[in-house]
């Protein structure tokens, strides 16, 4: 491993997550709530630096300098041009055994969360997994990391008060961005870092690649059509499609219709689900119960539909129609297929 360890040096890090030489959008997120956390802590004192492992990826390292890292530590070699959690968590843990960071931040993806755990098992440090709020305890000046509990009923507040790094993984959108555009002429420091690991240190080969399904990525639609106990059964949710389609958005649902096999939890929205941040979304028969409200809340624009005008979903939208959702997603798709018609029409 090269590189040498600035004596004296705070950090806070971020593990920027790619794919085909793609990155994840959390990593961005994360560099935004790294840079919060530093000024919370001693913004002058604190660096905010990246982590980035994978073959052929530096382009990725100018984009996290753009995004508010300040330093990137690259890992590239071809025994990590495909993930796999032995070649990634030791080259992870030999990195924070060298540098010491106070905070590793993590994206709560799916590769993210198997990394995680395994580079706290080999740093034996805590982590805090899934969050969906980071800050720093005034008294403590430590990491101070909320997450769901007891299925979502609760809001736990986790401190790793004696062992280092504190780490903890954040699910996608529950965090703004850094900043609307990335800065288009930063500039920053990537630090080349040997692996130290071959092919034949790596017992896990990939022999082929089996093509998932095509999965659902909610969390980025830009419109969102979900539905509550309101439907009143499954056969609702074809309504909700077509009110999604129109609108070139996908369908959600809050988490009793998950609970009662109507939909995959891949369309769960809530504590227990994705937090998303759409420009539209359209609650329709959603009672509002703050498990569903907290995975939603921080939406663009939000139409809600219920019979109840009493319902707390009303609190929070920013239009409200009372009424009967079988009676008015109904209207609203004769209203924006004749819409789409007549545009068709003009041209």
């Amino acid at each position: 491993m090269t590189g040498t360890p600035d004596p004296g040096a705070r950090r806070i890090w971020v593990l920027i997550e790619q794919d085909a030489g793609q990155a994840h959008p959390v990593s961005w997120e994360l560099l935004g709530a790294a840079r919060r956390l530093a000024s919370a802590l001693d913004g002058a004192a604190i660096r905010v630096e990246a982590v980035l492992l994978g073959h052929g990826v530096r382009p990725i390292a100018e984009d996290a300098f753009r995004y508010g890292a300040s330093r990137v530590y690259l890992m590239d070699a071809p025994v990590l041009a495909i993930y796999r959690n032995l070649p990634y968590a030791v080259g992870v843990s030999r990195l924070v055994q060298t540098y010491e960071p106070e905070i590793l931040l993590i994206g709560a993806t799916t590769r993210g969360r198997d990394l995680a755990s395994a580079i706290a098992t080999r740093l034996e440090t805590g982590l805090t997994a899934d969050c969906t709020e980071l800050a720093i305890d005034p008294k403590l000046g430590i990491l101070a990391a909320t997450r769901p509990t007891f299925g979502g009923n609760l809001m736990a507040t986790i401190l790793c008060r004696k062992h280092r790094p504190q780490m903890a993984t954040v699910r996608p959108r529950v965090l703004p961005m850094p900043m609307p555009m990335p800065l288009a002429d930063a500039s920053g420091e990537i630090l080349p870092v040997e692996p130290g690991l071959s092919e034949a240190d790596i017992p896990v080969r990939r022999l082929r690649l089996i093509p998932a399904e095509e999965r659902l990525n909610l969390e980025h639609a830009p419109v969102i059509v979900a539905g509550g106990r309101g439907l009143g059964g499954p056969d609702g949710l074809p309504l909700l499609g077509r009110l999604a389609d129109l609108l070139g958005g996908v369908v959600a649902v809050s988490r009793p219709l998950v609970d009662a096999g109507w939909i995959s939890a891949d369309h769960q929205v809530g504590q227990t689900g994705k937090t998303v941040r759409p420009r539209l979304y359209i609650a329709a028969g959603i009672s509002g119960a703050v498990q569903h409200r907290v995975g939603m809340g921080d939406a663009d624009f939000i139409l809600a539909i219920n019979r109840d005008p009493e319902a707390p979903i009303f609190r929070i939208a920013d239009l409200g129609i009372v009424g009967d959702l079988y009676e008015v997603i109904p209207e609203l798709i004769r209203q924006l297929q004749a819409m789409r018609d007549g545009a068709g029409h003009a041209r």
